[in-house]
C-alpha cells in the first residue's frame, strides 16, 4: 500500500472553476495539474504557466513538477528544470515552466492538463570537508566516461 501525506491546497482567484490536482488512475504516481490561463507557445519558447492554486507541503517533503509523457512525445512540450522542486516553505502560486521543443506553435487552453505533481521525501545533507576522497573504479571520469 502506498504511503500518503496530507497537503493543504488553497484555490486562488484565477483557479475558480478548475479541478485541483488529482490522480487520473488508482496506480498513477503523479497528480495531473491544469493550466489556469490560455497561451500559445511558439517553437523554442518557454513560459511559467499559472495553475490557480498554492500548497503547503509538510516539512521533510517536496513536491516535484514533472512533464506529462503524452505532451512530450506527441508535441515536444516539456517542463524545464525537470523535475522542478516546490519547497515545503513556499506558499506562492504553483507555476509550471513549460517549453515547446516541437516544430509547431502549441496552444494551451485554460483547463488543459499540463504537468504532474509527485510528492517526495527530502533528505538534508551535512557536508564534511576533507583533504581527500575515497578511491573508486570510476575515479574522476566525467560525462560519458562509463559508456562505450
Amino acid at each position: 500500500m502506498a504511503h500518503s501525506i496530507r497537503i493543504a491546497v488553497k484555490r486562488l482567484p484565477n483557479g475558480g472553476g478548475l479541478p485541483l490536482p488529482a490522480y487520473a488512475s488508482a496506480g498513477a504516481a503523479g497528480m495531473d495539474v491544469v493550466a489556469a490561463e490560455s497561451l500559445r507557445l511558439a517553437p523554442g519558447a518557454r513560459a511559467a504557466v499559472a495553475t490557480g492554486f498554492a500548497i503547503a507541503i509538510p516539512e521533510g517533503y517536496e513536491v516535484q513538477v514533472r512533464p506529462r509523457s503524452g505532451l512530450a512525445l506527441k508535441h515536444g512540450l516539456t517542463c524545464l528544470n525537470t523535475p522542478g522542486t516546490i519547497d515545503h516553505d513556499y506558499r506562492g502560486e504553483v507555476k509550471v515552466i513549460l517549453a515547446n521543443l516541437g516544430e509547431e506553435t502549441f496552444a494551451i487552453a485554460r483547463g488543459d492538463r499540463i504537468a504532474q505533481l509527485v510528492p517526495a521525501p527530502v533528505l538534508r545533507a551535512e557536508l564534511d570537508e576533507v583533504d581527500d576522497l575515497d578511491e573508486t573504479a570510476r575515479g574522476e571520469g566525467g560525462f560519458g566516461s562509463t559508456g562505450v
